[in-house]
C-alpha cells in the first residue's frame, strides 16, 4: 500500500510539472473510481462517461491546487460531484413541454434556421475546421472520429489500434488544445 501511495504521489508531482505520462497514469489509476461513482449518480453510461471526462479535464487543469494532505481520489470525486451538479443544473434549465401542449408548441415554434443562422453556422464550422487543422494529425484524427463520425471510445480505440484509456486521454488533450487555439484566435 505504501508503494502505491508513493507512486501516486510521484505521478501527481509529475502531472504538476506537465508530464503527460503522469496524467495518463492518474487517468488510468482513477478512471474506474470516478466513472462508477458517476454511473451510480446518473444511471446512464454515456452521461457518466462525459461527466467523468469533464471532471478529469477540470482536475488536470487545476492540478496545481491539489493539496497532498488529502487523498487524490477524494479530490477527484469532489470535482466529479461538482461537475455532476453543474450537469443537473443544465438539465433543469432545459424547457420541458407537457404532452398536451406538445402539439401546440409545434404549431408555434419554427425550428428551421433563418438564412442568417445558416450563414453564421457555416462560418463557425469553417472556422472550427480551420482551428482543428492547427492540431497535430493524431489529435485531428480523434476529434474527427469522435465528433464528426460520432464513434464510441471503443470504436475509436479499434480504429487507431490503441487502448481505450489512451483514446480518452488523447481526446481530452485534443479538446484542451483546440480550446486554447479557439481562445487565441478570437
Amino acid at each position: 500500500m505504501k508503494k502505491d501511495t508513493r507512486l501516486i504521489s510521484k505521478h501527481i508531482a509529475g502531472a504538476k510539472n506537465g508530464k503527460q505520462v503522469s496524467f495518463n497514469f492518474l487517468l488510468d489509476e482513477f478512471w474506474s473510481n470516478v466513472y462508477y461513482y458517476l454511473v451510480k449518480k446518473t444511471k446512464n453510461d454515456n452521461d457518466a462517461e462525459d461527466i467523468a471526462i469533464q471532471a478529469f479535464s477540470k482536475a488536470f487543469e487545476k492540478i496545481e491546487s491539489f493539496n497532498e494532505k488529502y487523498h487524490f481520489k477524494t479530490w477527484l470525486i469532489a470535482i466529479s460531484k461538482n461537475v455532476y451538479l453543474d450537469f443537473l443544473r443544465k438539465e433543469k434549465t432545459t424547457i420541458s413541454i407537457t404532452e398536451e401542449k406538445e402539439e401546440e408548441a409545434y404549431d408555434i415554434i419554427d425550428d428551421s434556421p433563418s438564412p442568417e443562422d445558416k450563414i453564421i453556422t457555416e462560418q463557425n464550422l469553417a472556422k472550427l475546421l480551420k482551428d482543428i487543422k492547427q492540431l497535430k494529425p493524431k489529435y485531428q484524427e480523434v476529434i474527427n472520429l469522435r465528433y464528426f463520425q460520432e464513434l464510441s471510445y471503443k470504436e475509436i480505440a479499434e480504429a487507431i489500434d490503441a487502448p481505450i484509456n489512451n483514446v480518452k486521454v488523447k481526446i481530452l488533450r485534443a479538446k484542451k488544445l483546440l480550446a486554447e487555439i479557439i481562445k487565441n484566435t478570437t
